[in-house]
Protein backbone atom coordinates (compact mmCIF):
# COMPACT_ATOMS: atom_id res chain seq x y z
CA UNK A 1 0.00 0.00 0.00
CA UNK A 2 1.46 3.43 -0.77
CA UNK A 3 -0.22 5.30 1.94
CA UNK A 4 2.11 8.55 3.56
CA UNK A 5 0.90 11.62 5.60
CA UNK A 6 -0.71 13.74 2.75
CA UNK A 7 -3.06 10.63 1.68
CA UNK A 8 -3.81 11.14 5.35
CA UNK A 9 -4.52 14.80 5.21
CA UNK A 10 -6.73 14.67 1.88
CA UNK A 11 -8.90 12.36 3.98
CA UNK A 12 -9.06 14.46 6.32
CA UNK A 13 -10.22 17.34 4.33
CA UNK A 14 -12.55 14.85 2.32
CA UNK A 15 -14.30 13.42 5.80
CA UNK A 16 -14.53 16.92 7.70
CA UNK A 17 -17.97 17.91 7.21
CA UNK A 18 -19.14 14.27 8.02
CA UNK A 19 -17.62 13.67 11.62
CA UNK A 20 -16.66 15.26 14.50
CA UNK A 21 -13.34 16.64 15.90
CA UNK A 22 -13.32 14.61 18.97
CA UNK A 23 -12.03 16.32 22.17
CA UNK A 24 -8.32 15.30 23.81
CA UNK A 25 -8.98 15.02 27.37
CA UNK A 26 -7.13 14.61 30.37
CA UNK A 27 -6.98 13.52 34.40
CA UNK A 28 -4.98 14.51 37.06
CA UNK A 29 -5.78 11.26 39.01
CA UNK A 30 -4.42 9.44 36.05
CA UNK A 31 -1.76 11.24 35.48
CA UNK A 32 -0.43 10.94 39.23
CA UNK A 33 -1.31 7.55 39.21
CA UNK A 34 0.65 6.30 36.51
CA UNK A 35 3.59 9.38 36.74
CA UNK A 36 3.01 10.57 33.39
CA UNK A 37 0.89 13.30 31.21
CA UNK A 38 -1.95 11.13 29.64
CA UNK A 39 -3.59 12.92 26.69
CA UNK A 40 -7.19 10.97 25.56
CA UNK A 41 -8.08 11.25 22.76
CA UNK A 42 -12.20 10.56 22.89
CA UNK A 43 -13.47 8.77 19.49
CA UNK A 44 -16.08 7.69 22.20
CA UNK A 45 -17.79 10.94 20.97
CA UNK A 46 -16.92 10.38 17.25
CA UNK A 47 -19.93 9.87 14.84
CA UNK A 48 -21.69 6.52 15.41
CA UNK A 49 -19.70 6.02 18.75
CA UNK A 50 -15.80 5.06 17.51
CA UNK A 51 -13.28 5.56 14.90
CA UNK A 52 -14.55 3.84 12.33
CA UNK A 53 -17.16 7.18 11.13
CA UNK A 54 -13.68 8.32 10.02
CA UNK A 55 -12.00 5.29 7.77
CA UNK A 56 -15.70 4.24 6.15
CA UNK A 57 -16.55 7.79 5.52
CA UNK A 58 -13.38 8.29 3.45
CA UNK A 59 -13.88 5.23 1.72
CA UNK A 60 -17.23 6.08 0.42
CA UNK A 61 -16.19 9.35 -0.43
CA UNK A 62 -13.53 8.50 -2.61
CA UNK A 63 -15.95 6.53 -4.83
CA UNK A 64 -15.94 8.12 -8.19
CA UNK A 65 -19.65 8.43 -9.08
CA UNK A 66 -19.65 5.95 -11.77
CA UNK A 67 -18.53 3.26 -9.18
CA UNK A 68 -20.52 4.89 -6.16
CA UNK A 69 -23.70 4.17 -7.96
CA UNK A 70 -23.68 0.59 -7.71
CA UNK A 71 -23.76 0.70 -3.84
CA UNK A 72 -21.05 -1.00 -1.38
CA UNK A 73 -21.08 -3.81 0.89
CA UNK A 74 -19.01 -4.92 3.85
CA UNK A 75 -19.09 -7.78 6.61
CA UNK A 76 -19.05 -6.24 9.94
CA UNK A 77 -20.18 -7.60 13.73
CA UNK A 78 -20.53 -3.76 14.77
CA UNK A 79 -19.05 -0.81 14.55
CA UNK A 80 -17.83 -0.73 10.86
CA UNK A 81 -21.15 -1.77 9.51
CA UNK A 82 -22.72 0.90 11.12
CA UNK A 83 -19.97 3.39 10.16
CA UNK A 84 -20.35 2.02 6.08
CA UNK A 85 -24.40 2.22 6.78
CA UNK A 86 -24.17 6.16 7.50
CA UNK A 87 -21.59 6.70 5.38
CA UNK A 88 -23.89 5.04 2.06
CA UNK A 89 -26.94 7.14 3.31
CA UNK A 90 -24.98 10.37 3.96
CA UNK A 91 -23.84 9.97 0.35
CA UNK A 92 -27.10 8.86 -0.80
CA UNK A 93 -25.92 5.19 -1.96
CA UNK A 94 -27.17 1.57 -1.04
CA UNK A 95 -25.32 -0.33 1.85
CA UNK A 96 -25.15 -3.80 1.76
CA UNK A 97 -24.09 -5.00 5.57
CA UNK A 98 -23.15 -9.18 6.08
CA UNK A 99 -23.81 -9.65 10.32
CA UNK A 100 -23.15 -13.09 11.63
CA UNK A 101 -26.12 -14.26 13.14
CA UNK A 102 -25.27 -13.98 16.65
CA UNK A 103 -24.58 -10.08 16.33
CA UNK A 104 -25.87 -8.07 18.87
CA UNK A 105 -29.52 -6.72 18.61
CA UNK A 106 -28.50 -3.24 19.13
CA UNK A 107 -26.24 -2.93 16.47
CA UNK A 108 -27.84 -4.43 13.76
CA UNK A 109 -30.57 -1.76 14.66
CA UNK A 110 -27.67 0.65 14.81
CA UNK A 111 -27.25 -0.64 10.98
CA UNK A 112 -30.85 -0.76 10.14
CA UNK A 113 -31.11 2.30 11.48
CA UNK A 114 -29.13 4.10 8.24
CA UNK A 115 -31.18 2.27 5.91
CA UNK A 116 -28.48 -0.33 5.38
CA UNK A 117 -29.51 -3.98 3.84
CA UNK A 118 -28.66 -6.22 6.30
CA UNK A 119 -27.46 -9.87 5.23
CA UNK A 120 -27.10 -12.61 8.19
CA UNK A 121 -24.58 -15.12 8.07
CA UNK A 122 -23.08 -17.81 10.07
CA UNK A 123 -20.78 -16.33 12.93
CA UNK A 124 -17.15 -17.49 11.14
CA UNK A 125 -14.91 -15.57 8.95
CA UNK A 126 -15.51 -17.71 6.31
CA UNK A 127 -19.21 -17.26 6.14
CA UNK A 128 -18.96 -13.47 6.49
CA UNK A 129 -16.44 -13.53 3.78
CA UNK A 130 -18.53 -15.74 1.15
CA UNK A 131 -21.85 -14.21 2.24
CA UNK A 132 -20.11 -11.02 1.37
CA UNK A 133 -18.29 -12.24 -1.86
CA UNK A 134 -22.13 -13.56 -3.12
CA UNK A 135 -23.58 -10.30 -2.53
CA UNK A 136 -21.09 -8.17 -4.27
CA UNK A 137 -21.43 -10.70 -7.30
CA UNK A 138 -24.99 -10.06 -7.22
CA UNK A 139 -25.55 -6.75 -6.57
CA UNK A 140 -22.38 -5.16 -8.25
CA UNK A 141 -21.90 -3.14 -4.72
CA UNK A 142 -17.97 -2.42 -4.00
CA UNK A 143 -16.57 -3.93 -1.18
CA UNK A 144 -15.10 -1.47 1.78
CA UNK A 145 -12.90 -4.14 4.02
CA UNK A 146 -12.93 -3.08 7.54
CA UNK A 147 -9.11 -2.95 7.71
CA UNK A 148 -7.17 -3.60 4.41
CA UNK A 149 -8.25 -0.92 2.61
CA UNK A 150 -6.08 1.83 1.93
CA UNK A 151 -8.82 4.55 2.59
CA UNK A 152 -9.78 3.40 5.34
CA UNK A 153 -6.40 3.71 6.67
CA UNK A 154 -5.61 6.78 5.74
CA UNK A 155 -9.65 7.68 7.18
CA UNK A 156 -8.43 6.18 10.62
CA UNK A 157 -5.27 7.99 11.06
CA UNK A 158 -7.28 11.31 10.86
CA UNK A 159 -7.39 10.55 14.52
CA UNK A 160 -3.62 10.78 15.09
CA UNK A 161 -2.97 13.42 12.91
CA UNK A 162 -5.79 15.88 15.10
CA UNK A 163 -3.95 13.98 18.41
CA UNK A 164 -0.58 15.46 17.44
CA UNK A 165 -2.05 19.11 16.14
CA UNK A 166 -3.49 19.31 19.58
CA UNK A 167 -1.08 18.46 22.03
CA UNK A 168 2.60 19.34 21.51
CA UNK A 169 5.28 17.51 22.36
CA UNK A 170 4.00 13.59 22.72
CA UNK A 171 6.87 11.36 23.54
CA UNK A 172 4.23 8.16 23.04
CA UNK A 173 1.28 7.74 20.89
CA UNK A 174 -0.90 4.53 22.08
CA UNK A 175 -3.69 2.60 20.32
CA UNK A 176 -5.24 -1.29 20.50
CA UNK A 177 -4.70 -3.63 17.27
CA UNK A 178 -7.01 -5.75 15.85
CA UNK A 179 -7.14 -5.89 12.18
CA UNK A 180 -4.53 -3.16 11.93
CA UNK A 181 -6.39 -0.29 10.13
CA UNK A 182 -6.34 1.99 13.26
CA UNK A 183 -3.08 1.27 13.82
CA UNK A 184 -1.31 1.64 10.49
CA UNK A 185 -3.18 5.26 10.25
CA UNK A 186 -1.73 6.20 13.23
CA UNK A 187 1.66 4.81 12.78
CA UNK A 188 1.94 6.22 9.65
CA UNK A 189 0.59 10.17 10.82
CA UNK A 190 2.65 9.65 14.09
CA UNK A 191 6.14 9.36 12.47
CA UNK A 192 5.21 11.54 9.24
CA UNK A 193 4.33 14.30 11.65
CA UNK A 194 7.00 13.44 14.79
CA UNK A 195 9.56 11.09 13.56
CA UNK A 196 11.20 10.39 17.09
CA UNK A 197 7.54 9.41 18.64
CA UNK A 198 7.31 6.21 19.87
CA UNK A 199 3.72 4.27 18.16
CA UNK A 200 3.11 1.38 20.67
CA UNK A 201 0.06 -0.48 20.15
CA UNK A 202 -1.74 -3.13 23.00
CA UNK A 203 -3.75 -5.98 22.34
CA UNK A 204 -5.44 -8.67 24.45
CA UNK A 205 -3.15 -11.42 26.13
CA UNK A 206 -6.15 -14.01 24.50
CA UNK A 207 -5.87 -12.23 21.11
CA UNK A 208 -2.08 -11.70 20.68
CA UNK A 209 -1.81 -12.84 16.77
CA UNK A 210 -0.35 -8.80 16.46
CA UNK A 211 2.39 -9.19 19.46
CA UNK A 212 3.09 -12.70 17.81
CA UNK A 213 4.23 -11.59 14.31
CA UNK A 214 5.48 -8.65 15.85
CA UNK A 215 8.38 -10.68 17.50
CA UNK A 216 8.62 -13.14 14.65
CA UNK A 217 9.21 -10.85 12.09
CA UNK A 218 6.23 -12.63 9.77
CA UNK A 219 2.50 -12.64 9.60
CA UNK A 220 0.92 -15.10 12.17
CA UNK A 221 -2.75 -16.03 12.34
CA UNK A 222 -3.95 -17.78 15.63
CA UNK A 223 -7.12 -19.23 16.63
CA UNK A 224 -8.85 -16.67 19.03
CA UNK A 225 -9.63 -17.08 22.70
CA UNK A 226 -12.61 -15.64 24.15
CA UNK A 227 -11.49 -11.71 25.17
CA UNK A 228 -13.59 -9.14 26.29
CA UNK A 229 -12.86 -6.40 23.75
CA UNK A 230 -14.69 -8.03 21.34
CA UNK A 231 -13.16 -5.31 18.41
CA UNK A 232 -9.75 -6.88 18.61
CA UNK A 233 -10.67 -10.45 17.72
CA UNK A 234 -9.84 -10.38 14.27
CA UNK A 235 -6.08 -11.39 13.19
CA UNK A 236 -4.20 -8.48 11.94
CA UNK A 237 -4.47 -7.83 7.97
CA UNK A 238 -1.69 -8.76 5.61
CA UNK A 239 -0.93 -5.40 4.08
CA UNK A 240 -1.39 -3.87 7.83
CA UNK A 241 1.29 -5.74 8.89
CA UNK A 242 3.74 -4.79 6.47
CA UNK A 243 2.64 -1.09 7.76
CA UNK A 244 3.24 -2.19 11.10
CA UNK A 245 6.70 -4.04 10.65
CA UNK A 246 7.93 -0.72 9.52
CA UNK A 247 6.77 2.19 11.75
CA UNK A 248 5.45 0.75 14.98
CA UNK A 249 8.13 0.33 17.85
CA UNK A 250 6.07 -2.13 19.93
CA UNK A 251 3.04 -4.68 20.18
CA UNK A 252 2.01 -5.17 24.26
CA UNK A 253 -0.62 -7.40 25.34
CA UNK A 254 -2.29 -7.07 28.83
CA UNK A 255 -4.94 -9.65 30.69
CA UNK A 256 -9.08 -9.53 30.48
CA UNK A 257 -9.02 -8.28 34.23
CA UNK A 258 -6.19 -5.10 33.39
CA UNK A 259 -8.78 -5.17 30.83
CA UNK A 260 -11.78 -4.61 32.89
CA UNK A 261 -9.98 -2.42 35.60
CA UNK A 262 -8.70 -0.19 32.81
CA UNK A 263 -12.24 0.25 31.49
CA UNK A 264 -14.06 0.66 34.81
CA UNK A 265 -11.20 3.00 36.13
CA UNK A 266 -11.85 5.52 32.65
CA UNK A 267 -15.51 5.74 33.81
CA UNK A 268 -15.48 6.23 37.35
CA UNK A 269 -12.24 8.68 36.81
CA UNK A 270 -13.46 10.67 33.56
CA UNK A 271 -17.19 10.14 33.75
CA UNK A 272 -17.16 9.04 30.17
CA UNK A 273 -18.24 6.00 28.21
CA UNK A 274 -16.22 3.49 27.13
CA UNK A 275 -15.92 0.15 24.97
CA UNK A 276 -13.23 -3.11 26.58
CA UNK A 277 -11.50 -2.35 23.08
CA UNK A 278 -10.70 1.27 24.04
CA UNK A 279 -9.41 0.08 27.45
CA UNK A 280 -7.15 -1.78 26.00
CA UNK A 281 -4.43 0.83 25.91
CA UNK A 282 -4.58 2.39 29.49
CA UNK A 283 -4.84 -1.05 30.94
CA UNK A 284 -0.96 -1.34 29.27
CA UNK A 285 -0.32 1.82 31.37
CA UNK A 286 -2.05 0.01 34.94
CA UNK A 287 -0.76 -3.61 34.66
CA UNK A 288 1.56 -2.17 33.65
CA UNK A 289 3.62 -3.95 30.50
CA UNK A 290 5.00 -0.35 29.11
CA UNK A 291 6.85 1.95 31.09
CA UNK A 292 5.36 5.83 30.88
CA UNK A 293 7.27 7.34 33.76
CA UNK A 294 8.00 11.24 33.16
CA UNK A 295 6.39 11.00 29.56
CA UNK A 296 3.78 12.47 27.71
CA UNK A 297 1.53 9.37 26.58
CA UNK A 298 -1.62 10.62 23.51
CA UNK A 299 -4.02 7.26 23.77
CA UNK A 300 -6.74 6.53 21.46
CA UNK A 301 -9.80 6.04 23.08
CA UNK A 302 -11.65 4.02 20.34
CA UNK A 303 -15.09 4.07 21.08
CA UNK A 304 -18.00 3.86 23.11
CA UNK A 305 -20.16 1.39 22.03
CA UNK A 306 -21.13 -0.48 25.21
CA UNK A 307 -24.10 -3.11 25.93
CA UNK A 308 -25.73 -1.61 28.97
CA UNK A 309 -27.30 -4.78 30.17
CA UNK A 310 -23.36 -6.90 30.23
CA UNK A 311 -21.30 -4.52 31.63
CA UNK A 312 -18.12 -6.48 32.58
CA UNK A 313 -18.21 -6.19 36.82
CA UNK A 314 -21.29 -6.93 36.96
CA UNK A 315 -20.80 -10.57 34.98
Amino acid sequence: MQLDLDSIRAAHERIRPYIHRTPVLTSERLNEASRALLFFKCENFQKIGAFKARGATNAVFALDAVTARCGVATHSSGNHGAAIARAAKLRGIRAHIVMPSNSAKVKVRAVESYGAHVVFCEPTEKAREEKCADVVAKTGAILIHSFENENVIAGQGTAAVELLEDVSDLNVVMCPVGGGGLLSGTAIAAKSMRPKIKVIAVEPANADDAAQSFRARRRIVTEKKFTIADGLRTNVGEPNFAIIQRYVDDIVTVSEEAIVSAMRTVWETMKIVIEPSAAVPYAAILEPVIDVDGKRVGIILTGGNVDLDALPWNL
